[in-house]
């Protein structure tokens, strides 16, 4: 009990670092502004997602219908949502990587051709991943694809991380169904925070047990099942997997309701490839919600169409702001028996209680090898090691590079240049890591023998090797 109480609070906590860094509200705010306004391309620009969708090839050789129909999708979609709601991995919470997400199906028929063509976001794999981009493509099993693509890990359609059936996750005009498929309109004794009958085994308390006949039944219409009914596989942990059975109860003076009838039970290396999936957002209870309930978090630093739609009658507040990191400045310094004041002058961190020839002697004493003034040491420092070093980090670890950048504006001025130390290792591993994730996306870069070697030098942070679910089971 102990271990799983444990194990969900560093979840949660780890949802929260998500929610503070990874779609910073200036990007919400931009990619809002830009799609209400109709451009939804420069939406996606805003929210760091990449289109490789041509639209008027895709006119020609499939038809205007088809054209139009992708266009029309596009026009709803919230860039910046998807990126909210895209799987994510443990211990840092970055997108799930080499990962093909289907956002949509389309049946063209015979004119354009026997497979359907799915619309898929896609990231790139871990040695890829600098600035946390997503692009959006379209796939129909065939060997024409994006250049940065065409030797992508994954390139199928995964079917466990899905939301062409969860459109509510990215689409706008959707948003509102969050409350429902959540799980929102029921309170958590009603079963909503994942208690699962005795008979079904240990199941975590993160799992939606209340919504999966419902689910399942969405999944089952999918997969051309009309009724709803049959067989789906649930992976409800790294080690646990379910079979749920689910009929059409039709007893009742009302319409046909499903409900499942048998559990079974499977090991992890069990056969459950002829069944479909109960996708990973049918499976589990959304963060947002888990983070609500448990008072972690406010309305306001949620997502403004996620918390429409799980805190009705909500009234936004102000839009969130970066924190003023300049506090951690040391503004203040005891230098030599006096205190003395450290501020920006002409856009650079610099002593403002000593002469510009007692800073070029101190400055040449420290070339030295002499004791520099301590108020030089301070300035020093917040080159070197700033106290902000791990909010710099989170932000560029999850492509916020603006956001990234404001704060050592904040700290050392526009003008600074960083001087030797961990501050400017990670902006220039930032920077290294963008050109590898440029190579990429050219089909130039990456693992093979006739393309450009990827750099080794090593990263100031580990990273896992081998990246996990975020649900920590």
């Amino acid at each position: 009990m102990l271990t799983a109480i444990a194990n969900r609070d560093s979840r949660l906590t780890l949802w929260l670092r998500v929610r503070e860094f990874a779609v910073p509200p200036s990007m919400i705010e931009t990619a809002t502004t830009r799609r209400l306004a109709g451009d939804w391309q420069a939406a996606c620009t805003a929210a760091g997602v990449d289109v490789d969708i041509d639209l008027r090839f895709e006119a020609r050789t499939r038809g205007g219908e088809f054209a139009a129909r992708i266009r029309d999708d596009l026009r709803g979609l919230a860039p910046d949502l998807l990126r909210w709601h895209m799987p994510r991995i443990a211990p840092d919470g970055l997108l799930r990587p080499g990962l093909t997400v289907p956002l949509a199906r389309y049946d063209v028929g015979e004119h354009g051709g026997a497979r359907p063509v799915h619309l898929v976001a896609r990231t790139p794999p871990a040695w890829a991943d600098a600035g946390q981009r997503i692009a959006l493509a379209l796939w129909d099993g065939s060997h024409r694809d994006a250049a940065g693509f065409r030797h992508h890990p994954h390139r199928h359609p995964h079917r466990r991380f899905r939301l062409d059936l969860h459109r509510h996750l990215w689409d706008a005009r959707r948003s509102d169904e969050l409350w429902l498929r959540s799980g929102a309109d029921r309170p958590p004794s009603d079963g909503s925070s994942g208690r699962a009958p005795a008979a079904w085994g240990p199941v975590p308390a993160e799992c939606a047990v209340d919504r999966w006949a419902a689910e399942a039944a969405i999944l089952l219409r999918a997969e051309g099942r009309p009724a709803g009914t049959g067989s789906v596989a649930v992976r409800c942990g790294g080690r646990r997997r379910l079979v749920l059975r689910v009929v059409a109860d039709d007893d009742g003076p009302g319409p046909p309701t499903v409900r499942i009838a048998a559990v079974e039970a499977r090991p992890a290396g069990g056969d459950t490839t002829g069944l479909p999936v109960l996708p990973d957002a049918a499976t589990w209870i959304p963060p947002d919600l888990e983070l609500l309930r448990a008072g972690l978090i406010e309305p306001d630093r949620l997502h403004p169409l996620v918390a429409a739609a799980l805190v009705p009658g909500h009234v936004p507040g102000a839009t969130p702001t970066l924190v003023d990191h300049a506090a951690g400045r040391p503004d203040i310094v005891e230098c030599r028996g006096a205190r003395h004041r450290i501020g920006l002058v002409d856009g650079v961190l610099a002593p403002l209680d000593h002469d510009p020839a007692e800073i070029r002697r101190e400055e040449l004493l420290h070339a030295l090898t002499g004791t520099p003034l301590p108020c030089l040491q301070a300035i020093d420092a917040a080159h070197r090691r700033p106290d902000c070093i791990a909010g710099v980090r989170e932000r560029l670890d999850h492509g916020d590079i603006a956001g990234a950048l404001a704060v050592v504006e904040s700290l050392l001025g526009p003008d600074a240049l960083p001087r030797g130390g961990l501050l400017r290792d990670e902006l220039e591993d930032a920077a290294e890591r963008l050109i590898t994730h440029g190579l990429f996306r050219a089909g130039l870069g990456g693992p093979a023998p006739e393309r450009v070697p990827l750099p080794d030098r090593p990263r100031p942070r580990t990273r896992r090797a081998h990246p996990r679910n975020m649900n920590p089971h």
